[in-house]
């Protein structure tokens, strides 16, 4: 989906304030979300909250930065959103590329998940420009079999949740194909 969206002649989108574009894993969500962002027709700026730890994290890496291509402007930023977003200019369009990955930083640098959460729906609410935020859908799966995981799944159910609550437009990407699910798809 996301090709297409890159491929063709369009005007220019009006994004809403925040957009909230959610999935599996492999769903084509980022594919999509790149694909809104670069229809805002200003130069878009990608928040990278991934760290690399591994060599499959690295190849998955390459992989997003491939298919983005060129034109974007990249801020690799695993926790603190707020100083990315103070890297961009006021009407720059942003892809936070994902609430998933950050908040796996937080849990795993025992952070305070409620206060960091709440400080992560406050800055892409407060940035002046329009704002996609990337996140999985973990909910649908089974139970995991462990304290931690099951802390993961509930946090990012939450923050899920909170995020979609302030969202104007929410998405849902699966095999490639979006659903709106609050708002209007362009």
């Amino acid at each position: 989906m996301g090709e297409r969206i890159r491929s063709k002649k369009v005007a220019k989108l009006l994004l809403p304030n925040l957009t909230l574009v959610l999935g599996g894993a492999a769903s084509g969500k980022s594919a999509f979300a790149e694909g809104l962002v670069l229809q805002a027709g200003e130069p878009p700026v990608y928040v990278a909250t991934a760290q690399i730890f591994d060599d499959e994290m690295a190849m998955k890496v390459a992989r997003h930065q491939k298919t983005r291509g060129t034109g974007w402007t990249t801020i690799e930023e695993p926790l603190d959103i707020a100083a990315a977003l103070d890297l961009v200019g006021r009407n720059q369009p942003v892809l936070i590329d994902c609430a998933t990955l950050w908040l796996t930083n937080v849990i795993l640098g025992e952070h305070d998940v409620d206060a960091a959460s709440d400080g992560f729906l406050q800055t892409v609410k407060a940035f002046a420009g329009p704002v996609v935020v990337v996140s999985n859908e973990v909910g649908q799966g089974i139970v995991p079999d462990n304290t931690l995981s099951r802390q993961f799944r509930n946090a990012q159910g939450r923050l899920n949740q909170q995020i979609a609550a302030e969202a104007d437009l929410v998405v849902a990407v699966m095999a490639g194909l979006p659903m709106a699910i609050k708002g209007t798809l362009p």
